[in-house]
């Protein structure tokens, strides 16, 4: 496919700087004396998912502090995947989440190449590639988490939306509402998308309203389930992630715990969470100002949005953004115009950080990820 030959020298730099990424990381867990595999399979969220799909629904832990964690808080996508992997294959349940991971992180990868070539040049398109997987926290690509496969789904809907492939849009926002509760961010986008192409005058056409219609389906089909067996159709869903202290609240949360961070030691991690978000909010102030392709600028919005209106687990939310790749656009656009050695040097620091803190948050951080 003449796509995949253009991508292809931006795919081998990414996996090239993941693996970079994963042998740093490996060298300190041996030096911690911890598993590297069972880091990545098994740790925080990724242990719930390989719950879900060995033994199904219906494990709830209750904590001192009142917190009631319920496992109807993870979308179904992923453990329903791992499942179907550890049938075919004779794998455990992590390790099927990681083979399911790293797949969709190559997909996802393409899939930004393709919008980033397509609506800013090639060079820019690789630079895209390249930044996500610099990222400091793009250690959590290579975990058994949900984001690979929500920002492959996700990349690919949006590049459907630009090429006016409804259904296809429409249906690859469906399965990404199926696999994490800010997906709702690309459903929202071909909503608007199909709203605005109809707006122009596509009325006689029936598939940018299919695709408008097959979009939210997954994530309002995941929330009314839960309601339904919760006892309460629109609210129960959200009653369960308040139990995991999640909640929408426009930013309040977001603004106590930066308060309590001012005057509070914290682990690290918590300081660059602060530090990594803010960045985020600024490139999306920069990503806006250069005008950028309706899906793209609601998709982004929504998922900014989300992680600073949203109160509960302040150290995730840089890993809630990892999907926002085109925040990204701006710095690649940077670069674009950089002196060569100003490029390289920008390039290198950022590999540090991000190989370094990457095996800080799977080696010594305390927090969960």
């Amino acid at each position: 496919m003449a796509a995949l030959r253009r991508a292809a020298p931006a795919l081998g730099l990414f996996v090239a700087v993941r693996l970079t990424g994963l042998l740093v990381f490996a060298a300190a867990a041996w030096h911690r004396g911890l598993s590297p595999r069972a880091r990545l399979a098994t740790a925080w969220d990724a242990d719930w998912y390989t719950r879900i799909a060995a033994h199904g629904y219906g494990r709830t832990l209750f904590w001192p502090d009142g917190a009631v964690q319920s496992d109807l808080a993870f979308f179904p996508l992923y453990p329903g995947l791992i499942r179907a992997v550890t049938a075919v294959l004779p794998v455990t349940g992590g390790t099927a989440g990681l083979l399911l991971s790293w797949t969709a992180t190559g997909a996802a990868a393409w899939g930004i190449h393709l919008i980033g070539e397509r609506l800013y040049g090639r060079r820019v398109a690789t630079l895209m590639v390249l930044l996500w997987g610099l990222l400091p926290h793009a250690v959590v690509l290579s975990m058994a988490y949900t984001e690979p496969v929500m920002t492959a789904l996700a990349a690919w809907s949006l590049w459907a939306v630009l090429e006016r492939r409804w259904l296809c849009a429409g249906s690859l926002a469906l399965l990404a509402g199926l696999a994490r509760p800010n997906a709702v961010a690309v459903a929202a986008a071909v909503l608007v998308a199909a709203g605005h192409e109809l707006w122009r005058g596509e009325r006689r056409s029936w598939r940018p309203w299919a695709g408008g219609l097959l979009a939210p389906a997954g994530w309002c089909g995941y929330v009314l389930w839960v309601g339904v067996r919760e006892g309460d159709l629109f609210g129960g869903y959200f009653s369960v992630q308040a139990g995991w202290t999640s909640r929408f609240d426009f930013g309040a949360g977001t603004l106590r715990f930066l308060k309590r961070l001012a005057t509070t030691p914290y682990d690290l991690g918590f300081s660059m969470a602060a530090v990594l978000t803010g960045v985020m909010v600024v490139l999306f102030v920069l990503f806006v100002l250069e005008r950028p392709a309706l899906p793209l600028l609601v998709y982004t919005g929504v998922l900014v949005v989300i992680a600073v209106g949203g109160a509960g687990f302040f150290e995730s939310k840089p890993r809630f953004l990892l999907p926002a790749f085109p925040l990204l656009v701006p710095v690649a656009l940077a670069l674009t115009k950089a002196r060569p050695r100003a490029a390289v040097t920008v390039t290198v620091a950022l590999a540090g950080l991000s190989f370094c803190y990457g095996a800080y948050l799977l080696t010594l951080a305390t927090m969960a990820l």
